[in-house]
């Protein structure tokens, strides 16, 4: 089992180091990008803090993962009912640039984790599940959940519980397969639903 965490740990870094040195400079002009904001407003907020956890908080998520995540909608590389077609109704790939911009700008609001759950989600997150091979969340989203940049891994910190179960459940399940290396699937298929519920609560209590 710590060969597993530990090849898990090792292939997060590894993907890190490599988007390090390929990544290009994303230029986008948050000005623009507000102006094109208001279809997504309706979901994900003015600001980008959603206020059902339904949907993502974007605001103050990595640049370079925003963008990733509309291409790939707008290419069916990840599909889901409402994103799908709203992401294909951007007008270029350029606006997709000046919107991801623009939400990145904005500052995340604080979400707030049940007391009952932290314990356990801490462990999670800090150190994985070494019975079942389950790795440390924060080697590839951080200590406090930031994220990196480079290699588009989100920032988790403050996001919504509710949504982060349910992309855990969905890389799982396979429904949704636009992880790089398959990371994220290989590590929710070992989890419990009690541990994606525990891991989502504390991500969800971040504060950064």
């Amino acid at each position: 089992m710590r060969k597993a965490i530990l090849f898990t740990l090792v292939a997060c870094f590894t993907q890190s180091a490599v988007f390090a040195n390929e990544a290009k400079p994303v230029i986008g002009d948050a000005a623009k990008g507000k102006a094109l904001s208001a279809v997504c407003a309706a979901c994900h907020g003015a600001d980008g803090n959603s206020v059902n956890p339904d949907w993502p908080k974007i605001a103050g998520q990595g640049e370079a993962y925003l963008i990733k995540q509309i291409k790939e909608f707008r290419t069916d590389k990840r599909a889901e009912a409402t994103m799908t077609p709203m992401a294909k109704g951007i007008a270029s790939d350029e606006d997709v640039l000046h919107l991801a911009a623009f939400f990145a700008s904005q500052k995340t609001k604080s979400g707030t984790a049940s007391k009952d759950k932290v314990a356990l989600g801490e462990a999670i997150y800090k150190g994985g599940v070494m019975d079942t091979g389950v790795a440390a969340c924060s080697a590839c989203h951080g200590p406090t959940g930031i994220g990196n940049g480079p290699a588009k891994y989100p920032k988790v910190s403050g996001q919504h519980a509710k949504y982060i179960v349910t992309q855990l459940k969905n890389f799982k399940s396979g429904s949704r397969s636009n992880d790089v290396g398959k990371i994220m699937r290989n590590i929710a298929l070992k989890m419990t639903d009690a541990e994606m519920e525990a891991v989502a609560e504390y991500m969800s209590g971040l504060q950064k």
